[in-house]
């Protein structure tokens, strides 16, 4: 049992003792291909840095999360934006079409079309009506 307890004390030694010479690689201009393949291999990061800072990862994954679910948030509203305003471009070209057909049938020549047909006999004034102004 106390070999058991001592490898797993040398092997944590052993960890720290090689976290802290990285500490000084790093700090005295480590190359970077070393840095990269330390990562590669999984030596510069430790579990005990994961333990330590759990609570820094998951705000930063919910941080990152709730900028990817606001990001399609804006997204299908723009869609919608766009959508929407096509529609409003259409019912506005329909609403000048349907008062362009209004302006026709109250034109002067639409009137006296309809009056004829439907035998009114209504007359259109060429003139204006005189107005009469009384003599003091």
């Amino acid at each position: 049992m106390a070999t058991k307890k001592e490898s797993s004390a040398d092997k944590k030694t052993k960890t720290k003792r090689k976290r802290d010479e990285n500490k000084l690689l790093a700090a005295a201009g480590m190359k970077s291909s070393e840095i990269v393949r330390d990562m590669r291999y999984g030596q510069s990061v430790s579990i005990e840095f994961f333990q330590r800072n759990a609570w820094l990862l998951i705000v930063i994954v919910v941080a990152i999360i709730s900028l990817i679910g606001l990001r399609y948030k804006t997204k299908t509203k723009m869609i919608e934006i766009k959508k929407l305003t096509r529609e409003l471009n259409i019912a506005e070209s329909n609403k000048l079409q349907e008062k362009a057909a209004y302006m026709s049938l109250i034109r002067e020549t639409e009137m006296r079309r309809l009056t004829h047909e439907k035998q009114l006999g209504l007359v259109f004034q060429e003139q204006p009506p005189y107005e009469v102004e009384l003599a003091n």
